[in-house]
């Protein structure tokens, strides 16, 4: 299963060029991700408000084609491996006709807030995650 989110290229996505600055498309593959656990009913307040965080712990993107200002994409994301307390997403960022232009594999972890010490997902977020993988 995975979860796809729509995203549409602003001005400020870009670079003086109208192309996409490069760091921008792991902000592109954070809000699918984000968006996914809205879609799955988890408040990210309330996990914070459980001492509860996921962190970026390492991404790996291979740029494939420029993105650019006012195109509408759409991010693919998908769980490739799912730990106790981690969570490797394979995220593919394409345009509506399904060309890529971006791919990566992103690692998530949980983790403590107060000591920023791993800790294991949720169960129920795991659950869902575990459905989806």
């Amino acid at each position: 299963m995975s979860f796809s989110w729509p995203i549409r290229v602003y001005y400020e996505d870009t670079d003086a060029g109208g192309v996409v600055y490069h760091s921008n498309y792991l902000n592109f593959f954070e809000r699918a991700r984000s968006e996914w656990l809205a879609a799955m009913n988890v408040s990210q307040t309330q996990l914070l408000e459980q001492d509860v965080v996921f962190v970026v712990r390492s991404a790996n993107l291979d740029f494939i084609k420029a993105a650019r200002f006012e195109q509408k994409l759409v991010v693919d994301s998908v769980v490739s491996k799912l730990g106790k307390a981690s969570i490797i997403f394979t995220q593919e960022l394409k345009d509506l006709e399904g060309t890529l232009y971006c791919q990566g594999e992103v690692k998530v972890g949980c983790v403590q807030l107060s000591t920023m010490k791993p800790t294991a997902i949720p169960q129920h977020i795991h659950l869902e995650f575990k459905r989806a993988s």
